[in-house]
């Protein structure tokens, strides 16, 4: 068993931490992921919704808070181990937070939830290493070229989502009726990019996400070729997770019913718990008193929600009122425990 390389760091173990916001992975949870061993990454969604101003100036908050998560994650891990972002291309302000997390050295920023066509650019003349996720070859396929053609770069790592991941989904409703397998994916993003390598003499590691449970799972993709997997759901039953401990309460409690496909404001489907909130939005959009100007893609006057105060709202840990977004094997948590237990159990195998 391997870790895997991001820049001139290794992780002990294949295993990436997925970015879970707002609040859910900040320093705690990815400084500890790191510190076991993986690669953690801190969600940079609303990053600062603690600050004081956050309601005044949430841009100006969000960027502050950026270098503090960053610094107190690495004090948790130390300055050996890998920590990671993860930047939304959804977000208004993209650009600036990709930015600022380089201004702060951060070694990896994964990047999803729309199509990051620019992120070279804004990494230039750094250490930082760039991380697209991609749901299909034909995403992959994109990025990779656009990036090799406009600014002559090659990804550091790529990311695979399948339909079974939680949160915002890079696939259509109709399209997670359980055709687009993640298998399938796999391989043939792992044989494109052995192409790639091959062309550009350069290692491009791949990562697995979506449904990834127990180390069986994790030696089933390695087997497939793939150099590491993400895992997100798992990690929120952690005693070190950021999130609030209703949040993560929630998780516990949940069954195979609680989970629902839904609409975001984002303009993606997603995976979340049909709690309280979900049932009311439902019967009548709830209404925005405020806007935070996060998502490009929201419109105040017809999106259903808020959906920044959704997520703020459910990881402080009033969870009815709430957007508690999950993965889809959710219902097999029945208990929190610590990361470095979680941690063990998921290579005990390897």
């Amino acid at each position: 068993m391997k870790g895997i390389k991001i820049g001139n760091k290794i992780s002990k173990y294949p295993i990436v931490q997925g970015g879970m916001g707002v609040g859910v992975s900040m320093h705690n949870l990815a400084g500890n992921v790191s510190k076991e061993g993986g690669i953690g990454i801190i969600s940079t969604a609303d990053i600062g919704y603690k600050e004081d101003d956050f309601g005044i100036n949430p841009m100006e908050a969000n960027l502050r808070a950026i270098g503090k998560e960053i610094e107190e994650a690495r004090k948790i891990a130390g300055e050996d181990k890998i920590i990671g972002v993860n930047v939304m291309v959804a977000l208004k302000n993209y650009a600036d937070i990709v930015k600022e997390c380089v201004n702060q050295n951060i070694d990896l920023i994964v990047s999803g939830a729309g199509i990051p066509k620019e992120l070279p650019e804004y990494v230039k003349g750094s250490n930082t290493k760039i991380a697209p996720i991609v749901s299909s070859l034909r995403c992959c396929e994109l990025i990779v070229k656009h990036w090799r053609k406009k600014y002559n770069y090659i990804p550091d790592m790529i990311v695979i989502e399948g339909p079974e991941a939680g949160g915002h989904l890079g696939f259509k409703k109709e399209e997670l009726n359980g055709e687009n397998k993640l298998e399938n994916i796999t391989t043939e993003v792992i044989n494109y990019i052995k192409e790639i390598e091959k062309e550009t003499e350069k290692e491009i590691p791949v990562v697995v996400g979506g449904g990834i449970w127990d180390s069986k799972d994790i030696k089933k993709y390695l087997d497939l070729g793939a150099d590491g997997v993400q895992i997100a759901t798992r990690f929120v039953a952690t005693n070190e997770c950021d999130a609030s401990m209703e949040f993560k309460e929630a998780y516990v409690n949940a069954k195979k019913e609680d989970i629902k496909i839904i609409d975001s404001p984002v303009g993606m489907p997603g995976r979340a718990l049909n709690n309280n909130f979900i049932k009311n939005v439902e019967k009548d959009n709830c209404k925005i008193n405020r806007c935070y100007n996060c998502i490009k893609t929201c419109n105040v006057a017809s999106s259903p929600y808020c959906i920044t105060e959704a997520l703020i709202n459910s990881v402080k840990g009033n969870v009815n009122d709430g957007l508690v977004f999950c993965g889809s094997n959710v219902d097999r948590i029945d208990k929190i425990v610590p990361v470095h237990d979680l941690m063990q159990e998921l290579v005990c195998a390897l």
